[in-house]
């Protein structure tokens, strides 16, 4: 098995930081996801998941650090992790949200009573 390129992308304002260790095995999403296409941005991140699930084995770290998301991102995000859903490893999601945000905390809620992956909500204090 040849190893497997990781996937980053620098934050912008509008678009997450990327992080995906193929070697880590894990994946992190941190910052806003406001693109003007989350179709075209979060096309490679699909792409990198299903090549890494043909191939991973044990366990995978998902991590969800978004400040906010747009409902096109929020598609893009449950297209992403129905992917790792079907995924040869077992996937765990950690969902990060502000104490005083309520919406990303319901939109981790919602994630999880659709997605048949453990998620943890990993409530984060403002200063974090």
């Amino acid at each position: 098995m040849n190893a497997m390129e990781d996937l980053i992308i620098a934050r912008t304002a509008k678009t997450p930081e990327v992080g995906f260790l193929a070697l880590d095995k894990t994946m992190t999403l941190s910052g806003r996801s406001i693109p003007e296409n989350s179709i075209q941005f979060f096309e490679p991140l699909l792409a990198w998941t299903e090549s890494f699930c043909k191939s991973c084995e044990g366990q995978v770290e998902v991590h969800v650090k978004l400040e906010y998301f747009n409902t096109s991102s929020s598609k893009c995000l449950m297209d992403l992790l129905k992917k790792l859903e079907q995924c040869s490893c077992a996937a765990e999601v950690y969902w990060y949200y502000e104490e005083e945000d309520e919406d990303m905390q319901e939109a981790g809620e919602d994630y999880a009573a659709i997605i048949q992956l453990p998620f943890k909500l990993v409530e984060t204090s403002s200063e974090d």
